[in-house]
């Protein structure tokens, strides 16, 4: 189950960069609240899966645990509980204002990952068979 995927480390790292280019330089309406939430759980879902092989659907399902739980804690203001509402680095990680637009981006991000891995796998599934007649 636990391996090292080099792919999906360099998806990570192009994820990680593109949203840190999104925090920088985005402060509009959408990019920076909306896309950038949708393309954040697809970094965790390849961050998780750069150690991590198996089932591709239980990664992905845990990725949207952890987002949806993240953005729970905003509803409970616990940064403001565990007193880091004036830290940057756990404004940025754990955020600062639930919404439901964010539960929607993370759940079409997860939706994306499962569409593309199902067909990677599919495809994957129909060379081994022409392989072996």
């Amino acid at each position: 189950m636990f391996r090292f995927s080099f792919k999906y480390l360099l998806c990570a790292v192009v994820l990680f960069i593109t949203e840190v280019l999104i925090a920088a330089f985005a402060h509009d309406d959408f990019i920076r609240p909306t896309f950038g939430d949708f393309l954040v759980v697809i970094l965790m879902y390849c961050g998780l899966r750069t150690f991590i092989g198996g089932n591709f659907r239980l990664v992905a399902i845990a990725s949207l645990i952890i987002a949806y739980s993240i953005e729970i804690s905003q509803y409970f203001h616990l940064i403001v509980h565990l007193g880091l509402q004036h830290s940057k680095p756990a404004q940025w990680i754990l955020g600062n204002g639930f919404s439901w637009g964010d539960m929607l981006a993370y759940t079409l991000g997860i939706v994306l990952v499962w569409i593309v891995e199902s067909q990677r796998k599919s495809r994957a599934e129909k060379r081994s068979k022409s392989k072996v007649v």
